[in-house]
């Protein structure tokens, strides 16, 4: 989505843009894995998790192992980081290199405190704002800082809409996990609100992301119908949604992940596209 929102401005840079990638692609798996050797350290990931088997609770790989691993991939992030900060910035913005330096920090911190330490924030139900934060407005406005230098407030709009999508992936497993989830003290949003509520929050997050990019269409006052494009993803959505409501059991729900991130894509292809095509 930064991606796209800077060529659109006609201010693209392809090789921050590609560190970018690197960078975010690096701190995925680190929270994949932390996730994996979190939830198995504190219960989460225990006989009675519905969902796919995980690594370390299957004995797939030891916890030593997984703790090398994210060693491993927490180091990767960070060398990527500093690489895409001095191809983006290099010593002409002193502070700002170091303002970004933090957020980085901040990002491996979140990937790995979500479900590790002594109070992992993920059992805290805080894990939709760390999404909505990191996946959303860190993401799209650091990726279209670090081309551009500069930024509209406007662009917090379609930053709000990944994020508002990414806590929805979130919701989708967390009410998948909901009763393991319980068990082992996880107090994940769903468990917080029940079955029910965590499935009109789902909606809520729906509605929440497409209309914050009807206004940012709206705000730039386009000159075609091409930004309107992203529409074309309603019907993914409108299903996911009513999935969500119906289906109870965790496999009945685990596709529905799947199916709510690559619509999630789909939003960011057809908005970006659009956008391109308006210039």
């Amino acid at each position: 989505m930064g991606g796209f929102l800077a060529s659109a401005d006609g201010l693209s840079g392809w090789p921050v843009l590609v560190l970018c990638v690197l960078t975010t692609l690096f701190l995925q798996i680190l929270s994949n894995l932390a996730n994996d050797y979190g939830d198995s350290k504190h219960g989460a990931d225990s006989q009675h998790r519905e969902g796919p088997q995980r690594a370390v609770q299957a004995g797939q790989i030891s916890p030593v192992q997984m703790k090398a691993a994210i060693v491993l991939f927490g180091a990767l992030s960070f060398a990527s980081g500093i690489a895409l900060l001095w191809f983006a910035l290099g010593t002409s913005g002193l502070y700002l290199f170091l303002f970004f330096l933090l957020l980085g920090v901040a990002a491996i911190w979140a990937a790995i405190g979500y479900t590790n330490g002594v109070k992992p924030y993920g059992y805290a139900g805080l894990g939709d704002i760390s999404v909505f934060f990191f996946f959303g407005w860190v993401g799209v406005l650091g990726t279209y800082f670090l081309q551009v230098q500069r930024l509209s407030y406007d662009l917090l709009l379609p930053a709000s809409s990944l994020g508002f999508f990414s806590a929805a992936v979130l919701n989708v497993n967390n009410i998948r996990d909901i009763t393991s989830d319980a068990l082992a003290g996880k107090r994940s949003l769903p468990v917080r609100l029940g079955p029910a509520r965590a499935r009109r929050y789902h909606w809520l997050l729906l509605a929440a992301g497409i209309l914050c990019t009807i206004l940012f269409v709206l705000f730039r006052q386009n000159t075609s119908y091409s930004p309107w494009f992203f529409l074309g993803v309603l019907p993914l959505l409108l299903y996911n949604g009513r999935e969500v409501q119906r289906r109870q059991t965790a496999a009945e729900l685990d596709p529905l992940l799947k199916q709510m991130a690559l619509s999630t894509l789909a939003f960011v292809v057809l908005l970006g596209i659009g956008l391109m095509l308006d210039k």
